[in-house]
């Protein structure tokens, strides 16, 4: 038998299965197969058209169930993503996917820090901010609020910056790719929609809308960047531990958050590069993946209310604009320059 918080957290699960269900039927209607909006993009918007309508009519007992798909289940459904993937097309992205990775996590990184000190901003805002568009936008500023200490306030402002921006690139890369505006191959564009997005849904949704072509090496170049979150954070304490002892403020220590489903995710590649499974059970995998992804991205819509944009303030949505303008251009010329060597 259910206890009441568990009954709870269920009902707000079924909630989203709900909405998901409505996803899957919408996105099988002709007009929308033509705007090429997956289930995964139907989700999100039937989520937000909640989170901005029905949500406060709702009891909020049923709010851990929603974010629980936003975290446990999405995790889940990454590390199942694995079975789409192989090792050999990892190898095929090349050592290019690392450069980039490296290339945008640092530069971003110091970017969002220097910018933060010419807008003024509070440090640890400004670092929250640049950690999540850096690597995995809401999951990074979690994974760093231990580290840098940051008050609730200040991480709730960063997750609604990265969310925002990462969801408005989620749309816009596929209607540009379709519109041929991206002088890309459909390889080198997963390298750049992987490379820039922000959350790892935003990277799913958007590779999703754009065919397999792209998904499959957007993904993987992705989760690179995921993986890079452990050593970030591990520089990131230093760092902030020896600045506190250098202005003689105490220095505590702060748990580090890894990333443990994207070493899940490596290990599902890892199986499935040895094709054990039959591709019938492989293909009734993927079913059940793509449903619970679709969860994992209407749940992400259902925490996106208007309110987010009002609380985050002028200074906090400049930096992340600032930031995201890099991301857009920046990972563009660096998809560009590395051509040559991705396709």
């Amino acid at each position: 038998m259910f206890s009441e918080s568990k009954g709870n957290m269920l009902h707000g699960m079924l909630l989203i299965a709900l909405f998901s269900c409505s996803a899957f039927y919408l996105a099988d209607i002709p007009f929308v197969k033509e705007l090429s909006l997956s289930p995964l993009i139907v989700g999100i918007l039937l989520g937000m058209l909640y989170a901005n309508s029905l949500r406060n009519r709702l009891p909020e007992t049923w709010v851990p169930g929603i974010r629980f798909c936003t975290k446990q289940l999405l995790r889940a459904g990454i590390v199942l993503y694995g079975f789409r993937l192989t090792f050999q097309s990892v190898i095929a992205v090349g050592l290019s996917a690392i450069a980039v990775d490296a290339v945008v996590v640092v530069g971003t990184l110091l970017l969002g820090i220097l910018l933060g000190r010419l807008l003024k901003m509070d440090r640890d805002l400004a670092l929250l901010t640049a950690t999540g568009s850096a690597i995995c936008g809401a999951a990074a500023v979690l994974g760093a609020e231990p580290v840098v200490k940051a008050q609730p306030h200040k991480t709730a402002v960063a997750v609604s910056t990265v969310v925002i921006f990462g969801t408005l690139s989620m749309f816009l890369y596929p209607a540009l790719w379709r519109a041929g505006a991206f002088d890309l191959t459909p390889e080198q564009m997963g390298l750049y929609t992987g490379a820039t997005l922000h959350e790892v849904a935003h990277v799913v949704g958007a590779g999703n809308a754009m065919g397999d072509a792209v998904a499959a090496p957007a993904i993987i170049v992705k989760m690179i960047r995921v993986i890079m979150l452990a050593p970030v954070l591990l520089v990131m304490s230093w760092l902030l531990a020896r600045s506190a002892r250098r202005s003689g403020a105490e220095a505590g220590g702060g748990k580090i958050a890894i990333p443990w489903f994207a070493f899940g995710f490596l290990a599902v590649i890892g199986f499935n590069s040895f094709d054990l499974l039959p591709v019938p059970a492989v293909d009734a995998i993927n079913y059940a993946d793509n449903f619970m992804l679709t969860m994992a991205m209407t749940a992400l819509g259902a925490e996106t209310s208007f309110d987010k944009f009002r609380q985050a303030g002028a200074k906090p949505f400049l930096l992340a604009a600032l930031i995201y303008v890099w991301l857009f251009f920046g990972g563009y010329l660096l998809a560009k320059c590395l051509a040559p060597f991705i396709g």
